[in-house]
């Protein structure tokens, strides 16, 4: 048995039957074989599951009664840090209970909770069995659902975290349309930008996003967005995040025409692209090797068994097959596996490439690397005194 929160945030009438929909976590829900929802007035009534969305850990539920009001939806983007809010939930099986807080910061991601983040982070007291539970302005209008927790302990810590109303709400609307939730594709790899990587790619731009791999037949191939793009605008607006960007093009309906602003060799270029629709599964020969010991890192040229081995290209690229402990190489994350595509933005496609790439630094104690580690790829700065 488990235990949750949710609420009523929309109800249609008709004819035939009357049906009030409940927003929820997913994770509260998953794997239920009976649901029971139980009202403040006492009542309890069986519901169902209309949909479940686990990379954003939203769930829908029904139930075959109208006599309660439907929560206001507010707008998660007007949140200010700061604004007092309102977490509404049933923490510990003390149902109803209402705690009071501010929000302490917004855009949180990169927790590991949800495939999609962007958290609300809030003071409000959360705790287990607030899952799902509203979270409101002072207007009393939904902002966020209730979804997380940060604690040592178990119990709360002062940091809690909601997921943003306007996101629930696009996923659940999806959800008791069709049941199932659509999102946008690029077919791109991206990181943030650093201001490591922008001294390597010699540009002033310190926030953005930096396209490390694009996939191929994928829609931002076929627009032209190359490897080593900043994109620092998307549909106008400017992006300095890989989460919110993420979500943005998530959130994108297949089919749209975007526009991405990026920066290439110091230029900006407006290059138009039609999004796609992001399908699941979208995120022993010997051979000489060779040795940087500034880097701290031994490699061997991929042959067609390593390649395959490590979900690689053949001939594109240079494995590493031995990272010497506490070297600059192991300190950025580098390790047995990892194959090495570009030093200093220079194609390595043999140990050789890779040895006078490295050597070719004119006495530059930093070596900016494209890294590919199991088929997925990303800009890393070496840099030693």
């Amino acid at each position: 048995m488990g235990q949750g929160s949710g609420f009523v945030f929309k109800i249609d009438k008709g004819m035939l039957s009357d049906t009030s929909y409940i927003l929820t976590n997913n994770h509260v829900v998953e794997g239920a074989d009976k649901i029971r929802v139980t009202f403040q007035d006492g009542r309890e009534l069986e519901a169902k599951i209309t949909g479940a969305d686990p990379k954003s850990d939203i769930a829908i539920l029904e139930i075959e009664d109208s006599e309660h009001l439907a929560l206001p939806m507010g707008n998660s983007a007007n949140l200010e840090v700061g604004e007092w809010v309102v977490a509404v939930g049933n923490p510990f099986g003390l149902s109803h209970t209402l705690t009071v807080g501010v929000v302490s910061a917004k855009g949180r991601s990169g927790l590991g909770i949800n495939d999609y983040e962007d958290f609300i982070q809030t003071d409000a007291a959360i705790n287990p069995g607030n899952s799902g539970g509203p979270l409101l302005n002072l207007d009393g209008e939904v902002v966020g659902i209730n979804t997380a927790i940060f604690s040592r302990s178990g119990g709360y810590m002062g940091v809690g975290f909601a997921i943003p109303v306007n996101l629930a709400k696009n996923i659940a609307d999806q959800l008791i349309d069709s049941g199932e939730v659509t999102r946008g594709y690029l077919g791109i790899v991206i990181q943030n930008m650093t201001p490591e990587l922008a001294e390597s790619f010699d540009i002033d731009e310190k926030k953005g996003i930096l396209v490390a791999q694009v996939s191929e037949d994928s829609p931002a191939e076929k627009a032209g967005l190359k490897v080593g793009d900043l994109i620092v605008r998307y549909q106008g607006e400017k992006i300095t995040e890989v989460a919110d960007f993420r979500n943005r093009v998530a959130l994108t309906p297949p089919g749209t025409a975007s526009n991405l602003t990026v920066i290439r060799n110091g230029k900006r270029k407006v290059i138009n692209v039609n999004i796609g629709t992001l399908e699941d599964g979208q995120v022993a020969a010997s051979a000489s090797t060779g040795t940087a010991d500034e880097l701290g890192l031994t490699v061997q040229t991929l042959t067609a068994d390593l390649a395959r081995q490590f979900d690689a290209k053949a001939g594109q690229g240079v494995v590493v097959t031995e990272v010497k402990p506490g070297s600059v190489a192991a300190m950025a994350g580098i390790r047995n596996g990892t194959v090495i595509l570009q030093v200093n933005k220079m194609d390595v496609n043999s140990i050789a490439d890779f040895q006078r790439a490295v050597k070719k630094r004119s006495g530059d104690k930093r070596v900016l690397l494209l890294v590919s580690d199991r088929g997925m790829s990303r800009y890393v700065v070496l840099s030693w005194r």
